[in-house]
Parts: C-alpha cells; sequence; structure tokens
C-alpha cells in the first residue's frame, strides 16, 4: 500500500512539473466534449476526454494483469 501512495504521489509531482506542456495537449478539447458558454455562466464537460482516457487506461491495466 505504501509503494502504492508513493508512486501516486510522485505521478502527481511530475504531472504538476510537465503542466504547462501538458495543457498544450488536445485533451479536454476533443470533438464532442460539451462546452457551454452564456454571458457570466460557462459549463465544460470534456465526455470524450473521458471516455479516451478510460479506454487507454483499460487497454494499460490489462496488458500488466
Amino acid at each position: 500500500m505504501q509503494n502504492l501512495l508513493f508512486g501516486v504521489g510522485v505521478v502527481l509531482v511530475v504531472a504538476g512539473l510537465f503542466y504547462p506542456y501538458l495543457k498544450q495537449l488536445p485533451f479536454g478539447r476533443l470533438p464532442g466534449d460539451i462546452a457551454f458558454k452564456s454571458g457570466d455562466i460557462s459549463f465544460f464537460f470534456p465526455i470524450v476526454t473521458c471516455i479516451v482516457i478510460s479506454i487507454v487506461l483499460s487497454i494499460v491495466f490489462n496488458m500488466f494483469r
């Protein structure tokens, strides 16, 4: 359990360090993501991005199963 928490912590730190580069990736702006903006109200739900990430993680985890 300690190794898992340590690994998650390392991944979060690395993602934080590379955040300026990661935000330039097209994730979150794929066709099919729901974005609504009206006046002062905005709503964004990246449904297609969630599906793509889910499929990729499922494939990766099944490879190491």
